[in-house]
């Protein structure tokens, strides 16, 4: 398709994501070369943004997750060489990969996200636990694919979350566990697919049951009733636009026994391997792998 022209698939990268990462792009790269695109892979941990420059790519389709990749670095580089990308800009970008500061444009806005609280070696964890109550996520917050995330139950353990956690990043969010149900939300376009619900075998949906387990349950449909879903489904578009997301993405969500919608992170790039949740959506809708792709790499865009 030589409407592309040159397309460089980033992958890999420098993050805790790379192998997530590698395995997104090389599918990506696969679906592209199968349609007749001219599409090269190029990994920015093995070779810097002159020899990215130097290839002439008239777009780039991002494959990256993760710091250097995710969060606005990688997009800045683009906007200054001129290249078109797909995926969030570069404030959207770093907005979304910072949970912390997600959370308050969205209470901003109005969005309902669950309560948090911000740790450190000096926070009295005792009374973030009371505050908060049991159980509740710890998580780094500005790292994806649940890296370092722990689910406490006891506020003893705690101080232990945190120290895993801070071995990610500086900034550690504690988020309150909404007993509820987890659903996500894929974004392309100006369209939100159909949300699908995740029922893990485990206590939540971490990094094994997202990338390494068989026997995670993915129901789509949903199973929400089409209203209700719709409804939410406007409030996933509005979480994902008010940070200024565009192009593609995934909204995560909880849903409590009452109905009560609670948005906890959007991802600008998510995961393309066999195991991700946007491609299940896309075929929800009849459309394959490769068509969904295309529909990405249409989209890019500078600036």
């Amino acid at each position: 398709m030589n409407a592309f022209g040159k397309v460089g698939v980033l992958l890999g990268g420098r993050s805790a994501e790379r192998t997530v990462s590698q395995n997104s792009g090389r599918r990506v790269l696969a679906a592209l070369q199968g349609q007749g695109v001219d599409a090269h892979a190029f990994d920015p941990a093995e070779q810097d943004m002159n020899a990215l420059a130097a290839q002439g790519f008239d777009r780039v389709m991002i494959a990256l997750h993760g710091r250097f990749g995710e969060d606005g670095t990688i997009q800045g580089a683009l906007d200054w060489l001129g290249i078109p990308y797909t995926g969030s800009g570069v404030m959207a970008s770093a907005l979304a990969m910072d949970k912390w500061r997600t959370k308050m444009v969205w209470q901003a806005a109005g969005i309902p996200t669950p309560d948090y609280a911000l740790l450190d070696a000096n926070t009295d964890f005792t009374a973030v636990a009371a505050r908060l109550g049991l159980p509740i996520f710890v998580k780094p917050a500005r790292e994806g694919s649940s890296l370092g995330m722990t689910r406490v139950v006891r506020a003893e353990e705690l101080r232990a979350a945190w120290e895993t956690a801070a071995q990610f990043d500086s900034l550690v969010l504690a988020e309150q566990c909404v007993d509820a149900a987890e659903y996500t939300c894929s974004i392309l376009g100006e369209r939100s697919l159909p949300m699908i619900r995740l029922l893990p075998k485990q206590a939540y949906y971490d990094y094994e049951a997202k990338y390494l387990r068989d026997d995670t349950e993915y129901r789509v449909p949903c199973g929400l009733p089409p209203h209700i879903e719709q409804t939410i489904q406007g409030l996933a578009k509005k979480a994902f636009d008010v940070l200024g997301c565009r192009g593609w993405g995934r909204v995560d969500l909880m849903m409590d026994a009452a109905g009560n919608p609670y948005f906890v992170e959007v991802n600008t790039y998510p995961g393309m391997t066999d195991h991700s949740l946007v491609p299940m959506a896309a075929r929800a809708v009849g459309m394959s792998f490769d068509e969904l792709v295309l529909a990405i790499l249409e989209q890019a865009r500078v600036g």
